[in-house]
């Protein structure tokens, strides 16, 4: 049987004409995005996603996520905001930062840098220069150093 039919070719050049009118949607590369990255694009991953990624380089955490769902009236619950956030976390479309023992941050910039952190506000902010990190120490016997995190934390002068 031959594929060729004018059906076919008809159906073939909708679909391709579809794709190309799908390239630069948001949503449609977020989709691509996370399909690329082996996750499967479920609704609450693709609203939390849009959520997420959206507003361009940020610092989040699970509870502010939370409540910008909220806001925007996506029905998630808090639990599905963590599994989300490591999920993303673990396929290196976020990286996590524990600021403190009890709190993380999810930066949507993945790449190597380094964060100032404002006590006072509960603020991670990107360090807009390269810091030099002296010698370090050998890691453990079969282990390697995957990657360094500086955070220096600031407070407001008194005055």
């Amino acid at each position: 049987m031959n594929d060729l039919t004018p059906l076919n070719v008809r159906n073939a050049a909708a679909q391709h004409d579809a794709s190309l009118a799908r390239r630069g949607c948001p949503v449609s590369d977020l989709k691509d995005r996370l399909r690329k990255s082996g996750l499967r694009p479920t609704r609450q991953r693709i609203s939390l996603g849009w959520l997420l990624f959206a507003k361009g380089d940020r610092h989040i955490t699970a509870e502010s996520l939370f409540e910008e769902a909220m806001r925007a009236r996506v029905p998630v619950s808090l639990a599905t905001v963590y599994n989300t956030l490591h999920q993303f976390t673990e396929v290196g479309l976020l990286r996590q930062l524990a600021v403190d023992g009890s709190k993380s941050y999810f930066d949507t910039n993945v790449t190597d840098h380094h964060h100032f952190f404002v006590e006072e506000d509960d603020q991670l902010m990107d360090m807009p220069m390269e810091v030099a990190v002296g010698e370090l120490p050998a890691a453990p016997a079969g282990m390697e150093i995957a990657r360094v995190d500086v955070i220096v934390r600031l407070r407001r002068l008194p005055g």
